[in-house]
């Protein structure tokens, strides 16, 4: 760091990364990180949700923050999408690929991408 100014602008960087994970949206978005979702992968699913929110400007409609066990470690990697006044959707064996698709159909969307969901038969 060479300037107040730098500082400034790292800090305002880190506090735009930080409201992806702690603001107050209409659309939550829960990333199971206890061991056996680490385990299963669930950190790169964690990354990739935080930077397609970003990427797509999604940042004032969805926030990404994660918990610890769900209770359905078969299925991990596990995320829950909480939408104000609709029933939430939990999403199982989660991969990257999976979590862009989420982004851009539900999240950005507003369509459920079923086939990735607890309740889909293709599981």
């Amino acid at each position: 760091m060479k300037s107040l100014e730098e500082l400034a602008k790292i800090r305002q960087h880190m506090q735009s990364k930080m409201a992806l994970r702690e603001g107050e949206n209409d659309i939550r978005i829960v990333v199971g990180m206890a061991t056996c979702g680490i385990a299963a992968g669930a950190r790169p699913v964690l990354k990739t949700l935080l930077e397609e929110i970003s990427s797509q400007g999604l940042g004032d409609k969805a926030t990404v923050s994660q918990t610890g066990c769900i209770g359905i470690c078969q299925f991990e990697p596990v995320i829950e999408v909480f939408e104000s006044g609709k029933e939430k959707v939990t999403y199982v064996k989660m991969t990257p690929e999976k979590a862009k698709r989420v982004v851009a159909e539900h999240i950005k969307g507003g369509k459920v991408v079923t086939e990735y969901t607890i309740g889909s038969s293709k599981i």
